[in-house]
C-alpha cells in the first residue's frame, strides 16, 4: 500500500503507547501507525435493536424488553456465578444470562425496561449478556468496533488508539485507486473508508467502507498475479509452434469418439497458446471421466506436427502404463513414437529409451518422476504436461520444464476447483475447464445408508462380484484409533476377507512401499483381486473399468470433493456403477453432505458447495491451500468482487496506459515494489 513517511512512524510515537504496549501491539503485527489503521475490526457490537424473529443464531445482537422475573443466581467454583433473568421482548419470553455479575441482582427490577447486548442462541431463545443498559436503547449509539487484542492491550484501548491515529494522521492517507474506479463502483475515498470501517455511523456507511476495502484487497492481489503471469510469459519468450490446422482437424475427426463442446473449447484455448510466441502456463481442470487425456493428446499431436517433443509426467507407474496404452491406441496410425519411462525401466531398455529421447526419435515420453533424472535429455522438448499436478512439488514440476528451452506447460487435475479458488490460487495461470461429460456415460447411482444396513450392502457387493465385476471399499484410517470411532482398513480387510472367503480381498494404504502399492493395484487392475480395501490413496490415478461398486465407510468424515473423487474410481466402463455412502452423521453438516452427494453428480457444483460447508483451508488443506491471507476480503463470500477485480487487473496490466498515466501511479508503484516483476514495465 502507498504509505506516507509520517504513517511509517513507529507505533510508540502514538500518544498512550508505552514500551509494554508497543511489544503487545507488535504481537498483533502493528509496528507503525499505518499498520494500526489497517488493523480492521473483525466484528461490531451492534446496539441497534432488531425484531427477535430476524435475529440470526450466534450473532452479536441487542434486545430491549421488560424484566419479567426476579434474577436467579447459581454459584459454582471460586467467585463464579451464573445469573438469569427472563425478559419479554416483541411478546416473546427470552432468557438473559449474566456470568460472574451477581452484584447486579438488586439493580434488576421486575417490570423495568432493560437493553442487553450479547451472543444470541436462536434455538434456546437465550442471550449471553456482554453489555446492558437500564432503560430504553439509545438510538444515537454507534456501532462499536471489536478488534483482535493481545496481552495488555484491550479492545477499549485499541479503540482509543484508533481514534487518536485517525484524528492525527487521516489527512495523510493517500488514495491509491483511480477516481474513475471510485466513480464507476460508487466507492468512498480511502480516507472516508478508513474512518467508516473503524467507527461507522450506521450499517449503510459500514457496508460501503467494507466494499471499498474488499475490492481494493482483491485488486492489489490480482494486479500482482496478472503482472507475474505476464512477466513469466514475456520474459522467457516461448516456442512458436507452427503446424497445419487442417492436419490437426483431420486427426481430431479420426478419433474414435466425438469431442464435447467443453473439450473443443479447451483444445482451441491450448492450441492458440501453442501458436503464440509466448510460453503457455495453463491449468486444465475437468471432472473425473470428462476427457482431459483426449485434449492433452490433441495438444501433443499439434506439438509433434510442429517438430517438437512432448512429455507427460504422472504420479504412479500404473497410471503411466495406462496412459501409455491409451495413447498408443489413439496414435497408432500417425507414425508417432511413444516411449514409457518409469522407475522400473532398467538396464538396456532404459538406455535405449533415453537415447531415443535424446536423439528425438521418441516424440512423446510418458513417465513418473523418472523423467526428471539427470540422464534424461530431450532433443527438442516443446510441451510438458503434468497429470494430477498437485501430487508433485514445485521443484519437480520445474525440473521437468527445465529439460527444454522456453517449454509450454499444461497442468491437469481431476479435482474440480471452485472458480473462486481457481482465480486466487491459480491466478498466475490461464485456466481451461471441461465441465461436461461425454455422451452415453451411465450416471453412477449413489446411495446413503446407515451402518445397520451393512449386511445388505455386502450381499449386493457379492452379487456384483459373482457377475464378474469388482469393488472398492474405502476406510478413513489405516488402523484402529483410540481417538476416533471410525472404521479402519486393517480391521475391515480382515472382516471382508472372512466374509468373501471365496474371493481375493486386497488391502492398500499409505504405509506400503511404492512397489507394494503398485503390485496391489496391478492385481486389482487384472482382476486377480476382486475387492480392494483401501484408504484414500486410490483417490487419484487408478483406472479399472471393471470396478462397479465404491463402498465408503464413515463417509461423513470426508469432504464433498474427496467423496466425489472416490466415486469417480467407478463408472469407467460400460457397466452400471454404484457408490454407497455408509454413514451415521451426528451433525446437520454431515447429513447435508450425504444428501448432496445423492442428488449431485456435477463435480464443480459439489466443489462450490464443499467450499461453503468447509471453507478454503479445509478444501485444499491448511498447509497447501495456496490462498493469501486477506485482512477483510473473503474469496468465497465476496466472489463477485473477486471476479470484477480479476477482470480489472487483467485489463490494466495489458494496457500501455497503466504503465505511463499518472492516474495509475500509486497502483503501479505497489506492483513494482511487490517484487513480482523485474524492470520498469511490461509493455
Amino acid at each position: 500500500m502507498k504509505v506516507s513517511k509520517e504513517l511509517k512512524k513507529p507505533i510508540s510515537m502514538l500518544k498512550g503507547v508505552g514500551e509494554e504496549k508497543e511489544k503487545d501491539l507488535q504481537q498483533l503485527g502493528i509496528e507503525t501507525v499505518s499498520d494500526l489503521l489497517q488493523h480492521f475490526p473483525y466484528r461490531y457490537d451492534n446496539h441497534e435493536v432488531e425484531p427477535i424473529e430476524q435475529l440470526r443464531h450466534d450473532d452479536h445482537v441487542t434486545i430491549a424488553g421488560t424484566i419479567q422475573t426476579e434474577p436467579a443466581i447459581r454459584f459454582y467454583g471460586k467467585k463464579k456465578s451464573r445469573m438469569t433473568v427472563r425478559i419479554l421482548a416483541d411478546n416473546i419470553l427470552i432468557t438473559a444470562v449474566f456470568f460472574n455479575r451477581a452484584f447486579l441482582k438488586n439493580r434488576l427490577k421486575r417490570g423495568e425496561m432493560i437493553t442487553v447486548s450479547g451472543k444470541w442462541n436462536k434455538h434456546k431463545l437465550t442471550i449471553t449478556v456482554q453489555d446492558f443498559k437500564q432503560g430504553e436503547p439509545d438510538p444515537t449509539q454507534e456501532l462499536q468496533p471489536v478488534y483482535s487484542a493481545s496481552g495488555s492491550v484491550s479492545v477499549k484501548q485499541l479503540r482509543r488508539y484508533m481514534k487518536t491515529a485517525l484524528s492525527e494522521y487521516s489527512d495523510l492517507v493517500q488514495e491509491i485507486l483511480p477516481l474513475s474506479f471510485l466513480s464507476a463502483y460508487k466507492l468512498p475515498n480511502r480516507k472516508q473508508a478508513l474512518s467508516a470501517i473503524h467507527f461507522p455511523r450506521n450499517k449503510q456507511q459500514l457496508k460501503h467502507a467494507r466494499r471499498r476495502f474488499i475490492y481494493e484487497e482483491f485488486l492489489l492481489f490480482q494486479l500482482k498475479m496478472q503482472a507475474f503471469k505476464r512477466q513469466e510469459r514475456y520474459s522467457a519468450g516461448g516456442h512458436y509452434h507452427v503446424f497445419s490446422d487442417a492436419e490437426l482437424i483431420e486427426f481430431i475427426n479420426e478419433l474414435p469418439f466425438v469431442l464435447t463442446g467443453a473439450q473443443r473449447k479447451a483444445v482451441k484455448e491450448i492450441t492458440n497458446d501453442l501458436q503464440e510466441p509466448l510460453r503457455m502456463n495453463r491449468l486444465l481442470q475437468g471432472d473425473v471421466g470428462s476427457g482431459k487425456t483426449a485434449v492433452a493428446a490433441i495438444a501433443m499431436y499439434a506439438v509433434y506436427l510442429a517438430g517438437s517433443q512432448s512429455a507427460l509426467m504422472v504420479p504412479t507407474e500404473i497410471l503411466a502404463e495406462q496412459h501409455y496404452q491409451g495413447l498408443q491406441e489413439l496414435f497408432q496410425h500417425t507414425g508417432i513414437e511413444i516411449v514409457l519411462l518409469t522407475g522400473s525401466t532398467k538396464g538396456k531398455a532404459r538406455k535405449e529409451i533415453t537415447a531415443a529421447v535424446e536423439q528425438g526419435t521418441a516424440h512423446i515420453v510418458i513417465g513418473t518422476h523418472a523423467l526428471i533424472q539427470e540422464d534424461v535429455a530431450f532433443r527438442r522438448l516443446g510441451l510438458v504436461i503434468t497429470d494430477e499436478q498437485h501430487r508433485f512439488g514445485v521443484e519437480q514440476r520445474r525440473a521437468l520444464r527445465d529439460k527444454g528451452y522456453e517449454v509450454d506447460v499444461l497442468f491437469m487435475t481431476a479435482t474440480p476447483i471452485p472458480r473462486t479458488l481457481a482465480i486466487t490460487t491459480f491466478g498466475d495461470m490461464d485456466v481451461s475447464v471441461i465441465d461436461e461429460l461425454p455422451s452415453g456415460r451411465k450416471p453412477i447411482e449413489t446411495y446413503w445408508v446407515k451402518h445397520q444396513m451393512l449386511e445388505r450392502v455386502l450381499r449386493f457387493i457379492g452379487k456384483q462380484i459373482n457377475s464378474g465385476r469388482q469393488a472398492y471399499v474405502i476406510c478413513p484410517l489405516i488402523e484402529e484409533s483410540d481417538k476416533l470411532d471410525v472404521q479402519n482398513a486393517i480391521d475391515v480387510h480382515a472382516q471382508l476377507a472372512q466374509y468373501f472367503a471365496e474371493n481375493n480381498v486386497g488391502i492398500l494404504h499409505g504405509r506400503l512401499t511404492a512397489q507394494e502399492k503398485e503390485q496391489v493395484m496391478e492385481q486389482f487392475a487384472s482382476n486377480d483381486v476382486q475387492i480392494l480395501v483401501s484408504t484414500t490413496v486410490v483417490e487419484v490415478g487408478v483406472n479399472v473399468p471393471n470396478a462397479t461398486v465404491m463402498l465408503i465407510y464413515d463417509a461423513d468424515r470426508f469432504g464433498l470433493s474427496q467423496l466425489h473423487q472416490l466415486r469417480g474410481r467407478v463408472g469407467r466402463g460400460s457397466y452400471q456403477s454404484y457408490c454407497i455412502l455408509l454413514a451415521d452423521p451426528k451433525g446437520e453438516t454431515g447429513k447435508e453432505r450425504m444428501q448432496i452427494m445423492q442428488e449431485t453428480e456435477n463435480g464443480f457444483a459439489l466443489s462450490e458447495k464443499d467450499l461453503e460447508l468447509r471453507g478454503p483451508g479445509d478444501f485444499f488443506g491448511k498447509k497447501q491451500s495456496g490462498l493469501p491471507d486477506f485482512k477483510i476480503a473473503d474469496p468465497v463470500h465476496d466472489y463477485r468482487a473477486l471476479e470484477t477485480a480479476r477482470q480489472d487487473a487483467a485489463s490494466l496490466i495489458q494496457s500501455k496506459e497503466f504503465w505511463s498515466a499518472s492516474s495509475y501511479q500509486h497502483l503501479r508503484e505497489i506492483v513494482q515494489q511487490s517484487g513480482v516483476i523485474s524492470g520498469e514495465k511490461l509493455d
